[in-house]
């Protein structure tokens, strides 16, 4: 992260996908690693599988303002349905970085969508990986997990800590499926 500058992500995803929840936990991470943080969500009715948007801001400087992002440097694409139907491109810088959760190559991904060649794409299976690990599709985690290839001040190891944490109420099991889960999306996400 360039020192001094704010960098804000948005992330695209339907209810229940767990968008919100990582981009809370996502500001908790980072706030915890000394950055100053802003996480919000945006959505109408809340309802599982309507279409959802949640926002984040990280500085290494107090943050003021307190609109929505509208130039996001960071993309994060929970729901591969959205790649076509959120326009995920809309307002972007020419250097965005796109993390999207498909099993599509990242090279294939970023033809598609029509980037810059300054533009990255991280393209990551969190689908396949939270069925794997956890039997159900809650592609969060391993986004956490990929995330942490962008944000390096902060170490895969604090995301499935803190992550890891949040969830102890649950079974054992269940916690170990998801701290697998995010250490895989650090592993399996490729950059183009």
């Amino acid at each position: 992260m360039e020192k001094g500058k704010t960098i804000e992500v948005r992330w695209h995803g339907r209810g229940g996908q767990g968008a919100k929840s990582a981009s809370a936990i996502l500001a908790e991470v980072l706030f915890e690693g000394g950055k100053h943080v802003q996480a919000f969500p945006e959505y109408g009715a809340e309802r599982q599988g309507a279409p959802m948007r949640a926002y984040n801001r990280v500085s290494d400087r107090p943050i003021r303002r307190r609109c929505g992002v509208q130039n996001p440097n960071i993309v994060v694409v929970v729901d591969p349905t959205m790649v076509e139907s959120a326009n995920p491109c809309e307002g972007c810088a020419k250097d965005a970085v796109y993390l999207v959760n498909t099993p599509e190559d990242a090279k294939t991904l970023r033809e598609r969508m029509h980037l810059s060649q300054r533009a990255k794409v991280l393209a990551v299976d969190a689908t396949k990986i939270t069925l794997e690990e956890l039997g159900q599709n809650r592609p969060n985690a391993p986004i956490l997990g990929a995330l942490s290839r962008i944000f390096t001040d902060v170490s895969v190891d604090n995301f499935a800590d803190h992550f890891t944490k949040k969830m102890k109420k649950l079974p054992q099991n269940v916690i170990d499926a998801n701290r697998r889960a995010i250490l895989r999306g650090r592993e399996e996400a490729v950059l183009a």
